[in-house]
């Protein structure tokens, strides 16, 4: 059984598809990050939460407190990208519930009136939109750089608050020179799917 999505489509968000460590100068706009979060805002989410949320870093001087925050190794990738976002989840997202969940209201004091109910839903269903995130920028034809490696403490101290934990920081633009390390190997479908 064939899919129903464009076997180009296919490929440009998942079999092509690659983490990106190295950029071209060509800008990202406000409109193409529009676009990206014009498509993923539909993803699911549990209680339609949507937790994430996600600092865009364009100044230099943004920049330059970010980088200082990365690992090592990533570092110069995240100095030279077009465009860095820090992907984050709202640990307060409950607030927004009545207008996200206009027909079950309720459930923000019901299931979400303690802070660790709250801070585990958050992580998953954020790291889920963050999935979204990086599909999308595919979508949108950029390459996406993902990565955790960083101080998640400085970066929440230094870009968010108490009520926004850091999930990953993300580089995009357009793939540079020697974007690409080669790419690892997957588990086959035996190893992952099981039927009982």
């Amino acid at each position: 059984m064939s899919l129903a999505l464009d076997p180009a489509a296919q490929d440009l968000l998942f079999r092509e598809a690659r983490t990106a460590n190295t950029f071209t100068d060509e800008p990202v706009t406000e409109e193409q990050v529009q676009a990206i979060y014009d498509l993923v805002k539909f993803g699911p989410t549990a209680f339609n939460q949507s937790p994430l949320r996600v600092v865009l870093v364009r100044s230099p001087e943004a920049r330059e407190r970010l980088v200082a925050h990365m690992a090592e190794g990533n570092r110069p990738k995240t100095a030279s990208a077009p465009l860095v976002a820090i992907l984050a989840a709202d640990n307060e997202f409950h607030e927004e519930l009545p207008a996200l969940l206009p027909h079950f209201p309720q459930a923000k004091d019901m299931f979400f009136s303690e802070r660790p109910a709250r801070e585990q839903a958050a992580l998953v269903n954020a790291t889920l939109q963050a999935a979204y995130f990086i599909v999308g920028v595919r979508a949108a034809g950029l390459a996406a750089g993902p990565m955790t490696g960083f101080d998640f403490a400085g970066v929440q101290k230094e870009f968010l608050d108490d009520d926004h934990t850091p999930l990953m920081v993300v580089n995009i633009g357009k793939p540079g020179e020697d974007a690409w390390f080669p790419r690892s190997p997957r588990l086959a479908y035996d190893e992952v799917i099981k039927t009982v």
